[in-house]
């Protein structure tokens, strides 16, 4: 028998699996199974090279970041202290008593007159409410039986004097008793003198400068609190809609400020311009004509705008250093 160098005859020979489990493959020919990428021939072409971010948006996309976040923290914090804000005329950003903040508002309808006041008896009871936190400017509370009301001295004359000039008012107690009952108090309190009137507004449908304030800041009050008079009480509990449409209050009106119903306190306001608002302020008075020549002159100095254009402080200070009775 024929046998191989080995000594092994031919068909005794092992099996090699890594030489033999495959056919033999031409010079230069590649065993099967995935590709190995890379250059030579016979290899797929190589990918595009990758592309580095350029070294100026590592800076710029930071800063464009922070500075998002830093207009959401300051948009947030304008916010919470727009909520703050103090009391005045009704202002839609405030929670204090104010006005309408007619620059921030759609335009309102052409407004209605006031209503007619309801006729009332000779005499009337107040209720004011104490509030629990002591303030700064809290005064005595005012007598509350036997209040004069529907009464041949309904009207009662008073001047406040300015560091601008003298504005006289006349206040109707046949409207709002309670009201002219506070105000009567206070200014015999004294509680006005030293106080500066805090707020000016010269848009086209708000026209005030409001006053009545001892901190000056729109927060302050004399440590009571009490009921709308008119025109809030000439519309009935279904009259919902009248009593939120607004409406014209004249040049030459004085009205009370508010932070919503029944919270009325010391601050007011004069009216030097018509103006639209909601029947939600009562009306306790008038401004004589010379009175309205100092408001006019007061409005034309302007405002610096603090609270929004043509809303904040008046730019000629309105020192206020008594109001006394006639």
């Amino acid at each position: 028998m024929n046998q191989d160098p080995a000594g092994m005859p031919p068909q005794q020979q092992p099996v090699h699996p890594a030489r033999d489990a495959y056919p033999a493959l031409p010079p230069g020919a590649y065993p099967p199974g995935p590709p190995v990428y890379g250059p030579g021939p016979g290899y797929p072409p190589p990918g595009p090279p990758r592309r580095r971010v350029p070294r100026w948006l590592l800076v710029v996309i930071p800063a464009v970041v922070v500075a998002l976040v830093v207009l959401v923290v300051a948009a947030v914090v304008y916010s919470k202290k727009s909520e703050e804000t103090g009391t005045a005329l009704p202002m839609t950003t405030s929670a204090a008593a104010s006005a309408p903040d007619s620059t921030t508002a759609p335009a309102a309808p052409a407004a209605g007159a006031l209503p007619a006041p309801g006729t009332k008896p000779a005499a009337v009871s107040c209720v004011y409410r104490t509030k629990a936190a002591a303030q700064q400017g809290q005064a005595q509370l005012p007598k509350t039986d036997g209040v004069p009301a529907n009464s041949s001295s309904s009207v009662t004359q008073y001047v406040m004097a300015t560091g601008q000039g003298s504005v006289g008012l006349s206040l109707n107690s046949a409207e709002s008793p309670c009201t002219v009952n506070s105000f009567s108090s206070l200014a015999a309190q004294h509680y006005f003198d030293g106080t500066h009137c805090h707020r000016l507004t010269t848009a086209d449908d708000l026209k005030v400068l409001q006053c009545g304030d001892p901190t000056g800041t729109g927060m302050g009050g004399p440590g009571y609190e009490f009921d709308d008079e008119y025109p809030t009480d000439t519309f009935g509990s279904t009259d919902a809609a009248a009593a939120s449409a607004p409406v014209l209050y004249p040049r030459g009106t004085l009205a009370m400020a508010n932070a919503g119903p029944g919270t009325n306190g010391s601050q007011f306001f004069l009216v030097y311009g018509d103006s639209q608002l909601p029947p939600s302020y009562t009306v306790f008075g008038t401004i004589d004509a010379a009175g309205l020549t100092v408001l006019d002159k007061v409005a034309g100095g302007g405002t610096d705008e603090k609270m929004g254009p043509g809303d904040g402080s008046p730019k000629l200070p309105v020192d206020v250093s008594s109001i006394q009775a006639q």
